[in-house]
């Protein structure tokens, strides 16, 4: 089936065949008609089968006729990251060249006055992320009355980063007779609940199982030490010795570790950048815009890009991190292998991530090969765990650097390097044989008397003042009393 084949408008269509796409995915040969039938959708695809595209071309050709107003956006698109939104309202300008459509972007770390200068103009086309949306809806700059469609985008991390309650409320906001175009991943029981309460007899589309991975990515498990450092040098391994690799990206399970990650590949001469959360919206679009264009070639991040992104041809994917949800290691690894590519994700397991790789294993229904020895095989547990910050723990406490540690008098293994210490130690004199050496020494004269220790009840000093006998002036002024 080719595009033309769906119903899309002709301006829709050109701007389609302008992008070099003829034939629709499966995602957008069974939405796409539905969506111009007005009809509720609800959409379940794994990463990387095309949603976008399902939601935004019937829009844009729903859209021909019509008008916005003032501050009343006829659609709403809710994102769950900035970059999301971000590459949503990229698309509406790919595809929407020919129409003269007014598309608002409602994410942080953009300034309100400019948003609301948008907004005030009149807006087609609003996409946000949730919180942002709230924020301009409270300050009173903002009206829901006029949404036409609602699209909630990747559902599933909505409810990972806590927004269900924002959706929940939102939907509230927007009038009834809305059409909404639901789309996710995966359905948890709290998605299916969301989606009997706010869609109204949707057309089901389920592409592929649920939870699913593509079968044109490799998958393999690295076995690595719980040791931070050598947990790094097991990830700079494969990076050197992975063949074919034309650029990569690394997922950590926290913000920290991306930081440090990054920190230590680019100290070992990598080219690469972190993305996460907590940086700024010019630094993640410079990041993300970098790694885009191949200037970059590894980008260290969270799970802000696990979702959507669309960085067509990526090579490998590394997860320094097992991930803690089953549902993430889906979508990390579905950012290569995409349009029928091929790709190859690793993922580096230690001891401590035994129970995350069988909830892995059993979300896809398969066993993950191992690159190298297994787990079992290496027994990293077994055998000493290399110390954390050598003597840190010694400076600050006293105590040794870890549990089952040598004491800091213990004597130390004998050695070719310490068989003269040893032999001398066994020739020295023994401690009762050195108190009469130091008898010998003459006594220290600058070394005080000892004094008695005082208590805090001791009186032999003199009385303190205001706290003893001493009366404060003020206390001795005679004062009038009110009848």
């Amino acid at each position: 089936m080719n595009f033309s084949e769906l119903g899309l408008s002709p301006k829709v269509l050109e701007a389609v065949t302008a992008s070099g796409y003829t034939q629709p995915t499966p995602i957008q040969e069974m939405a796409i008609p539905r969506v111009l039938e007005r009809k509720d959708v609800l959409g379940i695809a794994q990463t990387g089968t095309g949603k976008t595209a399902a939601f935004t071309l019937p829009m844009i050709t729903l859209l021909e006729q019509g008008r916005a107003r003032a501050r009343m956006p006829r659609t709403l698109i809710l994102e769950p990251t900035r970059e999301l939104a971000a590459q949503v309202e990229e698309s509406f300008t790919k595809y929407g060249s020919g129409q003269k459509l007014n598309v608002a972007l409602l994410i942080g770390g953009v300034s309100f006055g400019d948003q609301d200068i948008k907004i005030a103009r009149g807006v087609d086309v609003l996409i946000a992320t949730p919180g942002r949306l709230l924020d301009h809806f409270e300050r009173g700059k903002l009206l829901l009355t006029g949404i036409e469609i609602l699209v909630i985008d990747e559902a599933d991390r909505m409810l990972d980063m806590g927004f269900i309650p924002d959706i929940e409320r939102i939907c509230k906001m927007v009038p009834f007779t809305r059409q909404t175009l639901f789309f996710s991943a995966t359905m948890p029981p709290e998605i299916q609940r969301i989606t009997e309460a706010f869609l109204h007899n949707p057309e089901r589309i389920e592409i592929a199982r649920q939870a699913t991975t593509a079968e044109t990515i490799t998958q393999l498990l690295v076995a690595a030490p719980h040791h931070a450092a050598e947990k790094r040098e097991t990830l700079r391994r494969l990076m050197r010795e992975a063949t074919d690799v034309k650029n990569g990206i690394i997922f950590c399970n926290r913000k920290s570790d991306v930081q440090i990650v990054w920190k230590s590949l680019e100290k070992h001469g990598f080219s690469v950048a972190a993305l996460h959360g907590d940086m700024d919206q010019r630094a993640r679009t410079v990041a993300l815009d970098g790694f885009r264009a191949g200037t970059t070639q590894y980008l260290v991040a969270s799970d802000v890009a696990a979702r959507g992104l669309d960085i067509p041809d990526v090579s490998h994917v590394f997860n320094y991190d097992a991930p803690h949800h089953a549902e993430d290691y889906v979508h990390r690894i579905g950012r290569t292998g995409r349009a029928g590519r091929l790709g190859t994700a690793y993922t580096i397991i230690t001891p401590a991530d035994d129970k995350n790789l069988a909830a892995i294993e059993g979300m896809i229904k398969r066993s993950i090969p191992w690159l190298g020895p297994s787990l079992a095989e290496a027994k990293f547990e077994d055998g000493p765990r290399p110390e954390r910050g050598r003597g840190e723990r010694d400076k600050r406490s006293g105590g040794p650097a870890r549990r089952g540690a040598k004491p800091a008098n213990a004597a130390p293994k004998a050695s070719a390097e310490t068989t003269s210490d040893v032999a001398t130690e066994a020739t020295a004199p023994s401690r009762e044989q050195r108190p009469a050496q130091r008898d010998t020494r003459p006594p220290r004269q600058d070394r005080p008397a000892h004094q008695p220790r005082r208590h805090h009840h001791d009186d032999d000093g003199p009385t303190p003042k205001g706290l003893g006998d001493h009366m404060p002036g003020f206390l001795m002024r005679s004062t009038k009393l009110k009848g």
